[in-house]
């Protein structure tokens, strides 16, 4: 029998949580990720508060609404990841899955004085004038205003680098949205390896590394691919994601 749009999204989303526990992206019980059920986006699935990555089920994630102030006061709710999500949700309609991380090396560039993705490689070149980056970290963002601002900061663009804090990826689906961020932190991961060598970096030329991001943008099929594949290993190492 045919799963239903929130059954198949329970799962894939559960599964997201577990490839990025996998993968050692995660940060203690810490971080969250969101899919959107409704057309409007505003009715959404997202993690219990602190519960590991490694262990989240389908049934685990929570069915929220942005326009519901009450969400904030529940006990399984993680304030940031109201602040953030339900207003991300809430304002950009058109955004299907958010995904919140602090990931070693992403966050390492983020921490920079002047973060900056240079072009280097097919996975940096990716990012070519394709990231928003944050330089106004004030704390924990645990307010409406502060997931407001965040949100007002991915107008235009589907990424964005969180100054002193770690990285947030949106997407119209999960497939995308995890390859997304996966490569994101891949291509940062080279980049640091490339700048700690104290050696002067080969940066590609703007119209080579603008040619290499449009053609990343035409195969989302490989992305969601990527996302099958990874799921299928998380299934057949630990069946209870499903339930």
């Amino acid at each position: 029998m045919a799963l239903s749009h929130e059954e198949q999204t329970r799962i894939d989303l559960a599964a997201t949580f577990r490839i990025i526990a996998h993968e050692g992206m995660h940060e203690a019980v810490a971080n969250h990720f969101s899919a959107a059920l409704s057309p409007d986006g505003k009715q959404f699935l997202l993690n219990p508060k602190w519960m590991h990555f490694s262990r989240i089920r389908a049934s685990d994630l929570l069915l929220l609404h942005a326009d519901d102030p009450q969400a904030a006061q529940r006990e399984d709710v993680d304030a940031t990841a109201w602040a953030i999500h339900g207003q991300i949700h809430q304002r950009l309609p058109d955004v299907k899955v958010v995904l919140h991380l602090h990931p070693v090396y992403t966050t390492s560039v983020a921490c920079l004085a002047h973060p900056h993705i240079p072009p280097i490689d097919q996975n940096t070149a990716r990012y070519f004038n394709r990231v928003s980056f944050d330089s106004l970290y004030g704390g924990m963002a645990d307010t409406v205003q502060e997931g407001a601002r965040l949100a007002g900061l991915l107008a235009g663009n589907k990424r964005l680098m969180m100054g002193n804090h770690g990285v947030l990826v949106t997407a119209p689906d999960i497939g995308e949205a995890f390859d997304d961020i996966w490569t994101l932190e891949r291509a940062c991961q080279i980049l640091v390896t490339a700048w700690s060598t104290g050696q002067p970096l080969c940066v590609l030329a703007d119209e080579v590394a603008e040619k290499t991001a449009q053609d990343w943008e035409k195969i989302a099929d490989f992305s969601r691919q990527h996302f099958e594949e990874m799921k299928q290993l998380m299934i057949r190492q630990d069946p209870s994601l499903l339930d």
